[in-house]
C-alpha cells in the first residue's frame, strides 16, 4: 500500500501550505493554507488543483490595467530618482516599443508578447537588450504589486532567448588626433574643456560641473565632487553615485598652464562655473552638442587625416589606457582612484592591456632562480 503523502494533524485535519505565486510586502513568498478532514488523497487532489489555478493566474489581484499603462506608471513612480539619461532610455523603450502592446492587459502578458516587440527591433541588438531589460523590470514590479504571477514571469524569461549584444570596442586617441588636440585653433573655453578631458580623463558631465574652486592653481590638482546631467532644455547638477565619485587628481604639466590660466580668468570675472552657456546658465545637451561639433571642426582643420567617432569618452579611455601602460610604476588601485572608479572596472575593461605588459616566461624564470 502506498504511503500517504500527508499526515493527519492533532486537530483532525490533513494540511499543507502552498505558494500562490505572489509575494508579501517584505519580499517573502505569500503562502496559503489548504486542509481537509477527508484523507491524504483528497488533499493531494486539492494541491494539484491549486497548482493548476496558480498556473492559470487565478491567485493574482484582479485588474483591468493595460501593460503599457502599468509600464508608464512604473517608470513615473519607481524610476523617478534615476538619472535623466536612464529615464530617457526607459521612456524610449516604453513609448516606441511597448506601444505595440497597447491593447494587451498586464494580466495577459506572456512570452509571445516579449518576442513580438523583440522581433520589431530586429538587427538592433542594443535596443533589444534594453527592451528585454525593461520588460523584465516592469514585470518584476508587477509581481511585487501582486498584479502578475511569478511562475509566468519565470516561464517567459526561461523560454525566451537572451539578446547577444557586443558593445563597440573602446578605443584610445589615434596619433593624429593627439597632435590635433595641441595644434587646433580653439577658443579658450573649448581648449580648457578639451585639455581637462585629455589630461585628467574626466567624464563629460564631471568636466562640465567643475567650478573655479575645484582647480587648485598652486598644487596643480583638480577635485571632482559632482556631475552635470544634460537634457535638451535643462541642466542639473547631481552628486556622484558612490564614494568613488569623490576624488582629487594631479593636472599634468602638458595641460596645466591652459587650465590654470582659464580658471584664473573665470575667477577674475567673478564666475563660479568653468563652463556655461553665453547667458551664464549651465550647459544643456543641445548647447554641449554645438560646442563639441565646434571642437571637432577645429581638430579636423588641424589634421590631414579624418577625425571620426571622437567623443568625450574616447579621451577618458585614452587616459586610462595610457595609465595602464605605466604599470608597475603605478598600481591598478591608484589608477582606479585617479579614474574615480573601482579596481574591478579597471580590470574588466583594461585587463587586455595589463596582460600585454606581462611576460609570463620571464616572471617564472625570475621566480624560480633563487
Amino acid at each position: 500500500m502506498a504511503k500517504a503523502t500527508y499526515k493527519k494533524g492533532k486537530d483532525g485535519y490533513y494540511a499543507t501550505r502552498l505558494w500562490d505565486g505572489t509575494y508579501n510586502p517584505n519580499g517573502t513568498k505569500h503562502r496559503v493554507n489548504l486542509r481537509t478532514k477527508k484523507s491524504s488523497g483528497a488533499l493531494e487532489k486539492m494541491v494539484e488543483q491549486f497548482k493548476r489555478d496558480v498556473e492559470s493566474r487565478k491567485h493574482i489581484r484582479k485588474t483591468e490595467i493595460m501593460f503599457l499603462e502599468y509600464a508608464r506608471h512604473w517608470m513615473t513612480v519607481y524610476k523617478h530618482q534615476k538619472s535623466a539619461n536612464t529615464q530617457a532610455m526607459y521612456n524610449n523603450i516604453i513609448e516606441k516599443h511597448f506601444s505595440a502592446l497597447a491593447n494587451v492587459k498586464l494580466s495577459d502578458i506572456d512570452r509571445i508578447h516579449l518576442q513580438l516587440i523583440l522581433n520589431n527591433a530586429k538587427e538592433k541588438e542594443r535596443t533589444q537588450q534594453q527592451i528585454r531589460l525593461t520588460f523584465k523590470q516592469v514585470l518584476k514590479s508587477a509581481i511585487a504589486d501582486h498584479l502578475f504571477p511569478s511562475n509566468v514571469f519565470e516561464d517567459i524569461f526561461a523560454n525566451t532567448d537572451a539578446v547577444k549584444y557586443t558593445p563597440p570596442e573602446k578605443r584610445a586617441l589615434y596619433d593624429h588626433e593627439k597632435t590635433a588636440v595641441f595644434s587646433a585653433g580653439l577658443k579658450d573655453s573649448d581648449r580648457a574643456f578639451l585639455y581637462i578631458l585629455y589630461g585628467c580623463g574626466l567624464r563629460r558631465g564631471e568636466a562640465l560641473a567643475l567650478t573655479v574652486f575645484d582647480i587648485n592653481t598652486k598644487l596643480l590638482t583638480l577635485t571632482v565632487n559632482k556631475a552635470q546631467e544634460l537634457t535638451n532644455n535643462t541642466a542639473s547638477t547631481k552628486d556622484p553615485k558612490s564614494k568613488n565619485g569623490y576624488w582629487t587628481l594631479p593636472i599634468p604639466s602638458k595641460v596645466a598652464p591652459v587650465i590654470v590660466n582659464y580658471a584664473n580668468a573665470r575667477r577674475s570675472y567673478g564666475k563660479t562655473y568653468l563652463f556655461t552657456m553665453r547667458n551664464g546658465k549651465p550647459v544643456t545637451k543641445s548647447s554641449y552638442d554645438k560646442m563639441w561639433a565646434r571642437i571637432i571642426r577645429a581638430l579636423q582643420d588641424a589634421s590631414e587625416e579624418p577625425i571620426a567617432g571622437l567623443t568625450a569618452h574616447v579621451f577618458r579611455h585614452n587616459y586610462c589606457t595610457n595609465l595602464c601602460y605605466q604599470i608597475p610604476a603605478i598600481s591598478i588601485k591608484h589608477i582606479a582612484k585617479l579614474m574615480g572608479d573601482t579596481e574591478k572596472m579597471v580590470l574588466d575593461v583594461y585587463n587586455h592591456i595589463i596582460l600585454e605588459k606581462e611576460n609570463a616566461v620571464s616572471a617564472v624564470e625570475s621566480a624560480m632562480n633563487f
